[in-house]
């Protein structure tokens, strides 16, 4: 998956908005809280995908060969794909599309109603 590819599914989520942050990462949040980044950090010049995921996700995830936990966001289960084609991108799609799940259903009940997650 190409960073431009990235922006477009992430932008065809609810409710996101999208912010260029820490070193021209492309940031995606829900509700002003962050669930999917795409960046240049490490070596190579291919783009670094970085997800919030559930517990048992992270555990797994991290025990795959390219994945590791996501540096400075490991203690709150986010993993980086540091290899590209670790993931396909099937399910790199569904582990982002996740994400957004996870961080919606944190949010208060007023926000999710403002932002059309909830009814």
């Amino acid at each position: 998956m190409t960073r431009d590819e990235f922006d477009a599914f992430c932008k065809k989520l609810p409710a996101t908005t999208h912010v260029i942050q820490w070193g021209n990462a492309s940031v995606w949040k829900v509700g002003g809280k962050i669930f999917a980044i795409c960046s240049g950090w490490g070596e190579g010049d291919f783009p670094r995908f970085s997800f919030k995921c559930s517990d048992i996700s992270y555990s797994l995830l991290i025990q795959q060969v390219g994945m590791i936990p996501a540096p400075y966001l490991a203690r709150a289960k986010w993993v980086q794909m540091e290899e590209e084609g670790a993931l396909s991108d099937a399910d790199l799609k569904a582990y982002i599309e996740a994400a957004h799940k996870i961080i919606a259903a944190k949010l208060t009940r007023k926000q999710q109603k403002e932002l059309g997650l909830a009814g």
